[in-house]
């Protein structure tokens, strides 16, 4: 959707809403298109058919405030998410005073968040790692038919050992996409957990294997600094058996976020076609030190 469509779609959300969208700034725009609107609300607008993520995200918000985690608020008063023609726009309340995360914080609200039990007043979807993953690779304008085929086939594989996991950690809350980029930090020190559209009920392991890839795969993790994490959640998932089937779904799901970004400029164009190199054994050893480029 273009820039002027997602501001359509504000729009008639917030007038449904209730809400001033006059002097609304676009603050971001990548999974999701998220502006400040006046009285400290904070709206999100997600891709189109993304209703169901935007449902549970809702929900999840009000539960981890019913059981005292720090997490996104969404704005009382309104039912949620509205919808505007499949697009789903949510609204949350602007966080206080905040930092980025460090990957200790990571830790600290992982091991928290793993230590509830799951809400009984709605149920988590299972976690679905492979989400979009398919539909990008699919979509991808970029890449030749020969590195889709490889991709898509690659694709079956990792589906095929996902299913055959070894047993781990007891499954139970997990956030879907724990890195410090959904993690900041108040001024006393509080972390507060974002991002909550990918919540289900699935292994630890998946959330923990977000931090262990930047030392094993992306490089921008040292070991002392991965090692600390590890002591301070209690676990390192490297040593489990799965990891490796983690790992590989992990990377390929940021190969085919690059490859979804990668008709919007060279540097993305050349930074996918290195994740899709990497992935075919062409880019040496890991670390691989990716670039983040959107």
């Amino acid at each position: 959707m273009t820039r002027h469509g997602l501001d359509q779609v504000l729009d008639h959300a917030c007038r449904r809403a209730g809400l001033d969208v006059r002097g609304a700034e676009r603050i971001r725009v990548a999974e999701n298109a998220v502006y400040r609107l006046a009285g400290g609300v904070i709206a999100r607008v997600s891709r189109a058919g993304q209703t169901p993520a935007a449902v549970t995200e809702v929900r999840v918000a009000r539960w981890l405030e019913r059981s005292g985690l720090r997490a996104a608020r969404v704005v009382p008063g309104i039912e949620q998410p509205v919808d505007v023609d499949g697009t789903a726009v949510t609204f949350w309340r602007e966080l206080p005073a905040h930092h980025d995360g460090e990957h200790l914080h990571v830790a600290s609200v992982l091991r928290r968040l793993h230590g509830l039990q799951p809400p009984q007043e709605f149920r988590l979807p299972p976690l679905a790692p492979f989400v979009r993953v398919r539909d990008r690779l699919g979509s991808a304008e970029t890449i030749s038919a020969a590195d889709r085929t490889w991709l898509l086939a690659y694709l079956d594989d990792l589906e095929r050992r996902y299913a055959e996991l070894p047993a781990g950690l007891p499954h139970g809350v997990v956030h879907g996409d724990a890195w410090v980029g959904n993690v900041l930090v108040d001024d006393e020190g509080t972390p507060w957990l974002m991002d909550l559209e990918r919540f289900s009920v699935g292994p630890p392991e998946w959330d923990l294997v977000s931090t262990a890839v930047r030392l094993t795969s992306f490089g921008t993790l040292d070991a002392r600094e991965y090692e600390a994490f590890c002591i301070a959640y209690g676990h390192d998932v490297t040593q489990w058996a799965g990891f490796a089937t983690l790992r590989d779904i992990r990377e390929l799901r940021a190969c085919s976020y690059m490859l979804q970004h990668a008709a919007t400029g060279a540097a993305a164009r050349d930074e996918a076609a290195r994740r899709v190199a990497c992935l075919r054994g062409h880019g040496g050893p890991r670390p691989w030190r990716w670039k983040r480029i959107v």
